[in-house]
């Protein structure tokens, strides 16, 4: 028999197979499909301070082996997903959430935080600091050190609840950064989220997303999450979710082994609803087949 179970902060997780934000919005469509409690969590749709439709489409494209998305945070504001989304979230998934929290300022990501602690439902908040500051030209937080350490900071001081920093993949060091959060007083970091990428449209010559420029996201990023995750498992002494392209129980493994204690499936879920549920029933098998009694073992197994 082998132990799926993971802890990220205190937080037991069944198993460690968590849908990220943004490709399984407030669970509602999935639920249809199966029980959404086989899951270890779920990272609930990005969420900021007033509501947003996000960005003009078209702001989908294909790509190879992925897709680029530029969405634009379209959510209902916090205050309508804690008194709606959550309440609807509960009758059909009874385990601690991944808050997923986005922010335009310093008091933005400190507010929003300060009011999703107070949700019995949240076991983590997961903070994306890929949000522009607009206080500094359109800069992403998460692009420096010294950004992602502000919002850190900002956030730690308003909850006791375990904070991951959700990291982007567009930077030189990632390493640098998540040891700035840690520094900061971060519990965990995330990563790793979409690649900045465009397409164009032949015919037309511009680009296809009308927002110009998009994340990638799909099985594409996986060598990189890996590459990431593996970096700052060195750099840092607090847990990683890691995320990037995971597709099968395979996948998630080789994240855990770079170093990840728990794992994301994002745009899987889009491309098969089933993707995060055929994932949990495959990793017995795959754990028996490696000689491994207890998943949690593999964390930073190939460091060892």
């Amino acid at each position: 028999m082998v132990d799926l179970s993971v802890t990220l902060s205190g937080v037991k997780l069944d198993n460690p197979i968590i849908p990220a934000s943004g490709t399984f919005g407030f669970g509602q469509e999935f639920a249809q499909f199966y029980d959404l409690d086989i899951l270890g969590s779920i990272s609930f749709k990005g969420t900021t301070a007033e509501p947003r439709f996000g960005n003009p489409t078209p702001r989908i494209a294909e790509a190879p082996a992925g897709m680029l998305n530029a969405v634009g945070l379209q959510n209902p504001g916090i205050d309508a997903v804690i008194a709606h989304e959550l309440p609807e979230l509960a009758k059909i998934f009874h385990k601690p959430l991944v808050a997923n929290i986005g922010g335009f300022s310093l008091d933005e990501y400190a507010e929003n935080v300060r009011k999703i602690s107070d949700c019995d439902q949240v076991g983590i908040i997961e903070v994306n600091i890929s949000c522009p500051n607009l206080h500094c030209g359109g800069q992403n937080f998460g692009n420096t050190a010294e950004g992602a350490a502000q919002v850190t900071k900002a956030v730690r001081a308003v909850t006791k609840k375990p904070i991951y920093m959700k990291l982007t993949p567009n930077v030189t060091d990632i390493a640098e950064i998540a040891r700035a959060c840690e520094a900061e007083g971060a519990d965990g970091v995330s990563l790793i989220n979409t690649l900045l990428g465009m397409r164009l449209d032949l015919k037309t010559r511009k680009p296809i997303l009308a927002n110009g420029t998009g994340g990638l996201s799909g099985p594409a990023l996986l060598p990189i999450a890996v590459r990431m995750v593996y970096q700052v498992y060195h750099a840092v002494n607090i847990p990683i979710i890691g995320m990037g392209g995971v597709s099968s129980a395979r996948d998630a493994v080789e994240l855990m082994l770079a170093g990840a204690t728990a794992v994301q499936v994002g745009a899987a879920n889009l491309r098969d609803p089933y993707a995060c549920k055929k994932i949990i029933e495959d990793l017995p098998a795959l754990c028996e087949s490696l000689g491994v009694t207890k998943l949690s073992d593999l964390t930073g197994g190939a460091h060892r």
